[in-house]
C-alpha cells in the first residue's frame, strides 16, 4: 500500500532555504581533506558535488555504471524507488574515475568506494572542520549544491527534476529560491531568437 504524504507538508518542505556550497566552498572543503585515503576521498566528494548523486548511489556506483548517452558519459542510476535514470557526469570527472579504478584494480562491478554512509559523513565533517567551518556539512548538501548550480547555469528545473531523480516538481522547485536577478537576466541572455 502506498502512502500519501498531505500537500502541505510538500509545499512546506519546499518553501524552505535550501543550504548549499559554492564551488569556492567547495575547493575549501577539498583543502581540508587528510593525507589518508585523500584521493579516494577528494574523488568522492568532487562526485556528489559534480552530479548530485544521493551518497547511497555514489556508494553503489561501479564501473559498469558509466556509459555513453549521445557520445557523452553518463552514470547509470538505479535510484529511489529502483528507478533507473541517467545522470550527466563531466568527461573530465568519468576519467578520473576510470584512472582510479585502473590504478586501484577496481573490476567493473567492483564499488569504487568501499566504507559506508557513516564513514562518508566521518569524511566530510572532518574536512570542514579542518578549514574552520562551523556550519553543518553533510553529503546531500553536496547534492544540493549541484542542482542549485545546475539551476544557475541553465534555469531548467524539469531537466533538473530528471537529473536528480525527484518524483515530483515541487521538490525540485525549493532550488528555485536561490536564484538571484542576475542569475535570471544572465539565462535569458542566454536565449536566442536567430529568424
Amino acid at each position: 500500500m502506498k502512502y500519501l504524504i498531505p500537500r502541505h507538508t510538500t509545499l512546506v518542505k519546499a518553501q524552505r532555504v535550501v543550504p548549499y556550497l559554492t564551488p569556492d566552498d567547495l575547493r575549501l572543503l577539498l583543502d581540508g581533506l587528510g593525507e589518508r585515503h585523500k584521493q579516494r576521498n577528494h574523488l568522492l566528494i568532487l562526485l556528489l558535488f559534480q552530479t548530485g548523486l544521493r551518497i547511497s548511489e555514489a556508494l553503489r556506483l561501479t564501473p559498469s555504471h558509466i556509459e555513453l548517452f549521445d557520445g557523452k558519459p553518463v552514470l547509470s542510476i538505479i535510484g529511489k524507488g529502483r528507478k533507473r535514470r541517467l545522470v550527466a557526469c563531466p568527461e573530465r570527472l568519468v576519467d578520473r574515475l576510470k584512472s582510479y579504478a585502473y590504478e586501484k584494480k577496481i573490476g567493473p562491478h567492483d564499488r569504487f568506494f568501499r566504507i559506508n554512509r557513516s564513514r562518508a559523513w566521518q569524511i566530510i565533517n572532518e574536512a570542514s572542520k579542518r578549514v574552520g567551518w562551523t556550519k553543518r556539512v553533510f553529503p546531500h548538501l553536496l547534492r544540493h549544491s549541484d542542482a542549485i548550480e545546475r539551476l544557475k547555469q541553465t534555469g531548467n528545473p524539469k531537466a533538473l527534476q530528471l537529473h536528480l531523480g525527484h518524483s515530483s516538481i515541487t521538490m525540485t522547485m525549493r532550488y528555485l529560491s536561490t536564484l538571484t536577478q542576475k542569475d535570471a537576466v544572465r539565462i535569458n541572455q542566454e536565449v536566442n531568437f536567430d529568424f
